[in-house]
């Protein structure tokens, strides 16, 4: 039996290498299958298929518009999650009184389905882009506030301690104490929530959308162009991947203390 450790640590360089031979392997599997004929193309493409179709996509300028068009309403979304989320999460995980308001109520709404808020967003905001930027803001928020007032908790109460016997107050205790020491995790939380909000955009764009990548996804459904629905969520994961690894290298950068230097 290999003897493995856990948790042991590669360098970098087979670190890529391992996760370059696992795209490879998916690929390689993906091709064999559909061109082989096992697989019907009805039910899965052929990679040169979906090639080509990011090809006339681009030549004819619909994928950038789709593109941009959905990155627009993640990142208001995601944005308007943030911007109200993380000062509900950091009272939360902070005062006792807050978490008693709010935690319960956020436990109960995070478990309900997106998708079946839609109908009453409709009602409520209409059809025009501001529903679809709530779609991404519920799915997003109920969630962030839970994580936020998570990695307020997890200073340590030794710090906040200290800073009351020095003589500082509850305010400058919030402000100089916890939030510094909790951004490491905070980061690490919006990484994460950033993915979330990517997976809603499908759902987003069941709102009367008539552009955007999840509308894209969904027309093709109805003609069973799988092609495009390959296209469209390789895509979709490429660009939830850029804004992951921005996420990471911009925690990296600021806050590589907290991984040990």
């Amino acid at each position: 039996m290999i003897n493995i450790k856990i948790r042991k640590k590669i360098d970098r360089k087979n670190y890529t290498l391992m996760a370059i031979i696992s795209f490879v392997i998916i690929l390689s599997a993906w091709y064999i299958a559909s061109s082989s004929g096992a697989i019907s193309e009805i039910f899965l493409p052929k990679p040169q298929n979906v090639i080509n179709y990011y090809i006339k996509a681009i030549s004819d300028g619909s994928l950038w518009n789709n593109s941009k068009i959905s990155i627009y309403r993640i990142t208001l979304g995601f944005l308007y999650a943030v911007i109200l989320g993380v000062p509900v999460g950091i009272l939360t995980g902070t005062f006792k009184k807050f978490e008693a308001v709010i935690r319960p109520l956020c436990e109960f709404i995070r478990y309900m389905p997106v998708p079946a808020f839609l109908p009453l967003i409709m009602v409520w905001i209409g059809i025009g882009e501001n529903a679809k930027v709530t779609v991404i803001f519920i799915g997003t928020f109920f969630q962030l506030v839970l994580m936020v007032a998570d990695d307020a908790m997890s200073v340590p109460d030794d710090l906040i301690n200290a800073g009351y016997t020095l003589g500082t107050n509850t305010r400058k205790a919030v402000f100089k104490i916890i939030i510094p020491a909790m951004m490491p995790r905070l980061m690490e939380t919006l990484r994460m929530m950033i993915g979330w909000a990517w997976t809603y955009l499908v759902s987003a764009e069941l709102v009367a959308a008539d552009t955007g990548l999840g509308y894209t996804i969904l027309k093709s459904q109805r003609f069973l162009k799988t092609d495009a629905i390959f296209a469209g969520i390789i895509l979709i994961g490429l660009l939830g991947l850029i804004t992951d690894r921005i996420f990471a290298l911009v925690n990296k950068k600021l806050f590589h203390w907290a991984e040990g230097g």
